[in-house]
């Protein structure tokens, strides 16, 4: 395998646009990240506000899956943003650096928000764990739930890559993609940067992920030092996670998880 096809790989997820407008009322907005316009939904709540959740969604997917998290939260009291991250759906960027830069992105999306209220950040898969990598970093973000993340990009990157290739050439991919990208591989790790997250992460991971197995999540909930929750789901895979036992369990650790500003 030609190490330039795996770094286009990782670099390059592919492009899916969100294709149709949510039912739920909500703004079109246009954040600025980090170098990047960023294409995103604002959904409002009517009413007193309990506070904001920002939603990240997975590698080749968009904005779009952000309409079940809303018409969840937003009737609870809960604002709800999400945004196609860098080189996906609408917003710009020619590379996905899985946190690296996406983090950064989340940063000024954050300096946008209203400061009062407690910010919980909801990603899943590659969303995931760029909400950790960020949660490490920015004290606004009052709590995580991170669904099917992985522990680290070099090593998910040996997992997912095809059969026939050799560590040598993963390792000559992941090379390229740091020089096209801008970017250090061994520094996109979320389980680098759990020990250093200071709020509440509640853990969700399917008990089936072929994909990204459990192990990942496994990892970065051992090195986590503050409150953390982990919930391994049974007969989910890695795109079905977040189920009605799954939002049974949220709801719960909204409620009850201390440090999250006094929701519930």
């Amino acid at each position: 395998m030609p190490p330039s096809w795996g770094a286009g790989a990782l670099l390059h997820p592919g492009r899916t646009l969100a294709n149709k407008e949510p039912h739920r009322l909500h703004e079109n907005r246009e954040f600025q990240g980090a170098g990047v316009r960023l294409k995103g939904w604002w959904f409002k709540v009517e009413g007193v506000k309990r506070g904001t959740v920002v939603y990240l969604h997975g590698s080749g997917d968009n904005r779009g899956s952000s309409c079940s998290v809303a018409d969840h939260f937003v009737p609870m009291g809960y604002e709800v943003i999400a945004y196609d991250s860098r080189a996906h759906g609408e917003s710009d960027g020619q590379a996905c650096t899985y946190g690296y830069f996406e983090k950064q992105d989340l940063k000024r999306v954050l300096d946008q928000l209203e400061a009062k209220a407690p910010i919980i950040v909801l990603g899943a898969s590659l969303g995931a764990a760029v909400a950790l990598q960020a949660a490490a970093e920015d004290a606004r973000i009052s709590g995580v739930i991170a669904v099917a993340t992985f522990s680290d990009l070099r090593t998910v990157a040996f997992e997912r890559a095809p059969f026939f290739a050799s560590r040598g050439n993963i390792e000559g991919a992941l090379r390229i993609a740091e020089k096209q990208g801008g970017f250090r591989v061994d520094e996109v790790s979320p389980t680098l940067a759990a020990q250093k997250i200071d709020v509440p992460v509640f853990l969700i991971h399917g008990m089936n992920d072929k994909e990204t197995p459990p192990a990942h999540s496994r990892r970065v909930y051992e090195v986590l030092r503050k409150s953390k929750t982990l919930f391994l789901v049974p007969n989910a895979g890695h795109n079905d996670a977040i189920n009605g036992a799954s939002w049974k369990k949220i709801d719960a650790w909204m409620m009850k998880t201390a440090g999250l500003g006094g929701l519930g």
